[in-house]
């Protein structure tokens, strides 16, 4: 199994609800049907999302983040092997609450085993409350 970090910018300055929940249904659908799991973080104009499952399927779902317009400027922070994953339940976790980012990622990840990922999560959290 292949677990993926990246972080982008979006296109407009400010994303609205409905761009995030359209990005939500699309992804929710694709990564139930390819058996991915993840979680997506809206802070300011970047997201970061962490994506996980068959390696086969990240690398489609990746082409396809690529070649989506709403976004630009795409970095791939982190792409490893994992044993198990670190969102389980989640075809895409979310919750829209901008201003109160950190809190939000720390009730997220309360779960999350490996320091890594929940130090990457928590520091763009922190990174964007600030910014807020």
């Amino acid at each position: 199994m292949e677990q993926i970090i990246y972080i982008s910018t979006s296109r407009n300055e400010y994303p609205d609800s409905s761009m995030v929940r359209e990005i939500l249904e699309t992804s929710r659908r694709n990564n139930a049907r390819d058996d991915l799991s993840g979680l997506l973080l809206v802070g300011g104009r970047r997201f970061l999302q962490v994506l996980e499952g068959p390696s086969d399927a990240i690398g489609n779902a990746y082409a396809r983040i690529r070649q989506d317009r709403r976004h630009f400027a795409l970095v791939e922070l982190s792409r490893r092997h994992v044993e198990e994953r670190s969102f389980p339940n989640w075809s895409m976790g979310y919750e829209e609450e901008p201003q109160a980012l950190l809190p939000q990622v720390e009730r997220l990840t309360a779960g999350v085993s490996n320091p890594m990922i929940k130090a990457q999560l928590i520091s763009f959290a922190e990174m964007h409350s600030k910014a807020a």
